[in-house]
């Protein structure tokens, strides 16, 4: 099909946005009109099939490529292989699965987790105007679809639970810098690992990088340490632009060149986000 775009007119009417309540007019069409494509924002992209959300991706947290290998659950040549061989056709998702490097289980419990990861920061309040390109698809294929209405409820908790946690969001996407204090003896050590990642110039995008973590467990875990006093934004003298949106990926990637053997890709296992954990195992269950 044909890749067409569509904007959300600007000067929409109350009267006209007044049929979706949700976190975007746009995506509520989309999934009324069960469109596929990929929707386009400043801080990420949405792929949609039938008017669910089937892959999300965003620059704020890293990719499924990167939660699967950070931790040893896929070895790099692995995924790397899933790309050549299925990307074109866009399967990478299947093939991992007939090949046996990952079981089906394993790898849709990944997916839902990136999926919701990124579609957080994808739908933030300040992401910027919405595309849509009609008939564009990703290259990693079909793996579990998701509503709309659930990625959206699950978008809307997340907002919650930062806020309950700490209501200043600068330290969502600024610079980190360290106050002084101590670090309680008692700090668990996924925060701590957070905390010795933060020196005054990484943003929370970087740090979750760094640990091969999804982005809104960073988020949480810098929420509370700024609630404990330990961290605080890093005030820079203006606004920084925020990141663009990864574009939608028509083909599979090119495997990058490998760094220098004195300058090692950072490594570290991801504690699971053990209630999002448990609500995809019922839901899969329930399916």
């Amino acid at each position: 099909m044909t890749a067409v775009e569509t904007r959300e007119p600007p000067g929409r009417k109350a009267a006209d946005r007044s049929a979706h309540t949700g976190l975007s007019p746009m995506l509520g069409r989309l999934a009324a009109e069960r469109a596929s494509g990929v929707l386009t924002r400043d801080r990420g992209v949405l792929y949609l099939v039938d008017g669910q959300v089937v892959h999300a991706e965003s620059p704020a947290t890293p990719g499924l490529d990167v939660l699967l290998t950070a931790g040893g659950t896929l070895g790099s040549e692995g995924w790397w292989e899933a790309v050549s061989q299925a990307g074109a056709e866009r399967r990478v998702g299947r093939f991992l699965v007939d090949s046996g490097r990952l079981s089906a289980g394993a790898l849709e419990l990944c997916h839902l987790g990136a999926l919701y990861d990124a579609a957080y920061f994808t739908l933030g309040p300040n992401s910027g105007p919405t595309r849509f390109r009609y008939g564009v698809a990703h290259w990693i294929g079909p793996v579990r679809p998701v509503s709309v209405a659930a990625v959206e409820r699950e978008t809307l908790r997340r907002r919650a639970l930062l806020d309950r946690i700490w209501p200043e969001s600068a330290t969502d996407t600024e610079p980190v810098e360290r106050t002084g204090r101590r670090a309680d003896p008692s700090l668990p050590p996924r925060r701590r690992t957070v905390l010795d990642h933060v020196d005054g110039e990484r943003t929370a995008a970087a740090i979750s990088l760094a640990l091969g973590r999804p982005g809104f467990h960073t988020l949480v875990d810098l929420r509370r340490l700024a609630a404990a006093g330990m961290v605080t934004a890093t005030v820079r003298p203006a606004a920084a632009t925020p990141p663009d949106a990864r574009p939608p990926a028509d083909g599979p990637p090119a495997r990058p060149v490998p760094p220098p053997a004195d300058r090692p890709v950072p490594r570290a296992a991801s504690d699971p986000d053990i209630g999002l954990l448990v609500r995809l195992k019922e839901a899969l269950e329930a399916l």
